[in-house]
């Protein structure tokens, strides 16, 4: 591991400070490239304007035709917690605005798969819906949508994923990555997607009359949805997707919020009037996506439809167990994937990799295991690449009935390898190996037939081998330097965690060589730190770490406040170590 500091240009620095911004907080934008204060105005007025996300005007139009008719619309939903908030926005969205006929479809993760696929467009159709709309999904549906357009229904696809080679023959597509799109957006979420539909549809309705400035639904409280679909997604936190996500942690915080996402707080055990993206991320976020990792997502839905705080809690609850159930599936599956793991490394260690001779760990891993539950090969996925610092994945036999010799993997990368490209990579030298794949750079999933996993293991570490540098292999934490003694204070904690931070925008992250006083492990698996930073005595926690330090430590640390008996006390969360 190497600990760098990243750059900070010190002219930016003084110009953020003059126009007023606090000097720690100049000092972290500008090492995250914000060059002048008014790039920190999130309001409203700065959004990206949704003509410019291409499909939006079309979209409306359709709508708004659907709308006038009384049509029955029908949101296909991802299982996951963007499809899940962006289901929500639509349906309540589209409730706000006058559709009378709002139904949804989640597919079954190990039944289904993911997308709209032909057997969901025929049971939309078999419900009776006249329109299908699908959100988070829906770009590499070809046969899917085909197969709805052939029962006649309409088909509005709004989706943030990379497209395939080929589109599919929707009435309208949105989706800020297709080809000749230009919003600037290009790592929007989806439920972002969605709620930019619901923004062009509430201004066409303006522009028929439905509705005037003075008396049109404020799609505003859909922002908290947006907010936490947004972090939940992992995708970047470029200014735009910044300005949603403060959007909606500012209605949190002042406590207007849906009934569910209110429910999840408490379930969760944070207080949503200190909201962060942390509470997204690691809290909300991971109880929603345990309902469609284990259960079924429309329980997620559900919680963020209801308007019934008792019935939000309930629903609530449920999520909050089916998440210590994953939990449970994940330790045991976490400890098998890396005993497997470790033994390709031995294996390549020994030249004994299957015929490279290459004395060195394997550029990438790819591991398997009849137990492995297919609902959470993603997260061990993240955390073996946590581990060995390599793109992973993870597989685990289908549990679709017929589907049996079919293995689901999911993969985590690491910066510099685009995954989804790697598996298109793969996908064109070994053919009919991949049985269908797609995502982002940095997380994909694939299908593979059971016999083939060796060649597909063996195929995408030679891709890893040939497209990652050496220098790529090892793992760097960017840091923003030494803290001066001056900002170890409660209060700039509490600064810190109010801003938005996340993929793209790292939270803060210091790094200095400290002494290290006494040392144990608590809860068998976290390191507890007694420090001394600067001739001061500090306390750290190293969650999930058990090596222990020596007497003089490089760390990379960010700062925490850590409340015992009603005081709280600053101290040090430890991200990493350079020995």
């Amino acid at each position: 591991m190497k600990i760098v500091a990243r750059d900070i240009p010190p002219r930016t620095v003084w110009a953020l400070e003059q126009a007023g911004v606090h000097p720690l907080l100049a000092r972290l934008f500008a090492a995250r490239g914000v060059r002048a204060k008014d790039e920190l105005d999130d309001g409203l007025a700065r959004l990206l304007l949704p003509d410019t996300l291409r499909g939006t005007q079309a979209a409306a139009v359709l709508l708004a035709d659907a709308i006038a008719q009384d049509k029955r619309l029908c949101i296909v939903a991802d299982y996951d917690c963007d499809g899940a908030t962006a289901c929500a926005v639509g349906v309540r969205g589209l409730r706000l605005l006058g559709a009378k006929q709002v139904s949804y479809l989640v597919p079954d993760r190990v039944v289904d798969g993911y997308g709209l696929t032909p057997p969901i467009a025929e049971r939309v159709a078999d419900g009776g819906a006249d329109m299908l709309i699908t959100v988070d999904n829906g770009i590499a549906s070809v046969e899917g949508v085909a197969a709805a357009k052939a029962r006649g229904l309409q088909v509005l696809v709004t989706d943030h994923h990379l497209p395939g080679p080929e589109l599919p023959v929707a009435d309208v597509l949105v989706n800020p990555n297709q080809p000749g799109c230009e919003f600037e957006s290009k790592s929007i979420a989806g439920v972002g997607v969605m709620f930019y539909v619901l923004l062009a549809l509430r201004s066409e309705l303006r522009r028929r009359g439905v509705f005037d400035v003075a008396t049109q639904p404020k799609l505003d409280a859909l922002l908290p949805l947006v907010a936490l679909g947004t972090v939940a997604d992992v995708v970047k936190l470029d200014a735009n997707n910044r300005r949603l996500v403060a959007q909606g942690l500012r209605r949190i915080r002042a406590g207007a919020m849906p009934a569910g996402v209110a429910a999840l707080f408490k379930a969760a055990g944070r207080t949503a009037a200190v909201a962060t993206t942390f509470d997204f991320g690691f809290a909300l976020g991971p109880r929603i996506n345990a309902a469609g990792r284990l259960a079924d997502m429309t329980l997620g839905i559900e919680c963020l439809l209801t308007d019934d705080a008792g019935r939000a809690e309930e629903l609530a609850r449920m999520l909050d167990g089916i998440n210590r159930e994953r939990r449970d599936i994940e330790g045991g599956m976490r400890d098998q994937a890396l005993l497997l793991a470790e033994s390709l490394f031995a294996m390549n260690s020994n030249g004994g990799d299957g015929g490279d001779g290459i004395a060195a760990p394997p550029p990438a891993i790819s591991v398997f295991d009849q137990g492995f539950h297919e609902g959470v090969v993603g997260i061990v996925a993240s955390r073996i690449k946590d581990r060995f610092h390599r793109p992973t994945f993870v597989f685990a036999a289908s549990g679709a009935p017929g589907k049996e010799h079919e293995l689901k993997g999911s993969g985590r990368s690491i910066p510099g390898f685009h995954l989804r490209d790697a598996l298109d990579l793969v996908a064109k030298r070994h053919p009919g190996v991949l049985l269908r794949f797609g995502g982002h750079a940095m997380a994909a999933g694939c299908t593979v037939a059971r016999e083939h996993f060796e060649t597909f293991e063996k195929g995408f570490a030679q891709v890893a081998r040939e497209l990652l540098a050496e220098a790529a292999l090892t793992r760097q934490i960017e840091t923003d330097g030494p803290i001066a003694r001056e900002y170890m204070r409660i209060d700039l904690v509490d600064t810190l965690h109010k801003e938005v931070w996340g993929q793209g925008f790292a939270p803060p992250t210091f790094s200095e060589e400290v002494e290290v006083v006494s040392q144990r492990l608590v809860g068998e698996k976290h390191l507890s730190l007694k420090l001394r930073h600067q001739g001061q005595p500090i306390d750290a926690i190293w969650f999930s770490h058990t090596e222990p330090l020596p007497p003089k430590v490089k760390l990379a640390f960010r700062l925490d406040a850590d409340e015992w008996q009603g005081v709280r006390r600053l101290r040090f969360l430890v991200e990493g170590a350079e020995f």
